[in-house]
């Protein structure tokens, strides 16, 4: 599988369905503000602004450990100045946001291999901190997912080059507390470079693969924290093809599924309304839309076709 790396800002409208290009600037000072092409980082939303973490960048192949925002009023990139301990390079790590903290877990680093340690950023002082944990924490890990559900980061997946997880491990953001968890009894089966959300207090997780048995996953798994259970969710429609690597964005109570080693986009609605059901037994059954409205017509054909 090909990869194209760009560092150039896409947006798609959930509204028209249609992919933007915006201006952002890109010449003179403000040049040296726009990260470089990578893959391997990390990249989460605060108000206005997209933090850009980390990563391997693609002509260099160097680790990076610098930290890029993208104001998305204004469409502009800029350096935000740290201070505090700044986390070693790496890459197949992962982020998530408590309130205005972010939390960057594990990866690969650029001299010690997989690591399993937890730093902090407060974007209010934007001051790093590495958090001194307690109780048994994971085996060092990449590749993983990690999500913030009310104070506690949930990490699953992910693993070493030639195993992956499928445990949940739990860390307290209020106690730095890795907790001692049950086992689950129906699970996921292991997987690396899967997407995950939370919705209505419950972990999602879809995709993903198992690159040491050469395995991709289309499947959709949801995580209840009350219980400590997983069920395999089934949803309505056609799914996307298995794949690994992707975008996964919640809006509302839709999630929008995009990219990694395919360039579709799919959108999974958790909560449709009568009109998206009556739309989809329309597509399902093959019905005539001739008679219908020219919006819900346009609505159909961005449901069916490409957008461009």
């Amino acid at each position: 599988m090909a990869f194209h790396y760009s560092n150039t800002i896409r947006v798609f409208d959930t509204e028209t369905t249609l992919w933007l290009t915006p201006v952002t600037p890109g010449r003179g000072e403000r040049h040296l503000e726009v990260p470089s092409r990578r893959y391997g980082h990390t990249a989460v939303l605060i108000e206005d602004i997209v933090y850009l973490w980390g990563g391997r960048e693609y002509y260099t192949h160097k680790f990076c450990n610098k930290l890029y925002a993208f104001d998305v009023d204004v469409h502009t990139w800029f350096k935000p100045q740290v201070s505090g301990t700044v986390p070693m390079e790496r890459t197949n790590h992962s982020a998530c946001v408590l309130g205005k903290v972010i939390f960057i877990y594990g990866g690969n680093t650029n001299l010690t291999g997989l690591t399993n340690d937890i730093y902090k950023l407060d974007t209010k002082s934007m001051v790093w901190a590495l958090i001194n944990t307690r109780g048994t924490a994971p085996p060092a890990t990449g590749w993983h997912s990690a999500t913030i559900i009310r104070t506690k980061m949930f990490v699953f997946g992910g693993g070493m080059w030639d195993h992956f997880h499928n445990t949940i491990r739990v860390f307290d953001t209020e106690t730095n507390l890795w907790l001692d968890t049950p086992s689950a009894q129906l699970v996921p089966e292991g997987r690396c470079d899967h997407s995950a959300f939370t919705y209505n207090g419950e972990l999602y997780i879809v995709g993903g693969q198992d690159d040491y048995i050469y395995q991709t996953f289309n499947d959709l798994w949801k995580f209840s924290p009350e219980s400590f259970s997983w069920k395999k969710v089934e949803p309505k429609g056609k799914g996307p093809c298995p794949t690994y690597r992707m975008c996964c964005c919640m809006v509302g109570d839709r999630i929008i599924l995009f990219g990694g080693s395919r360039d579709d986009l799919y959108v999974l609605d958790l909560s449709p309304s009568l009109k998206t059901l009556c739309k989809l037994a329309v597509i399902q059954c093959g019905l005539e839309q001739t008679g219908l409205p020219h919006n819900t017509r346009w609505e159909l054909a961005a449901m069916t076709s490409n957008s461009g």
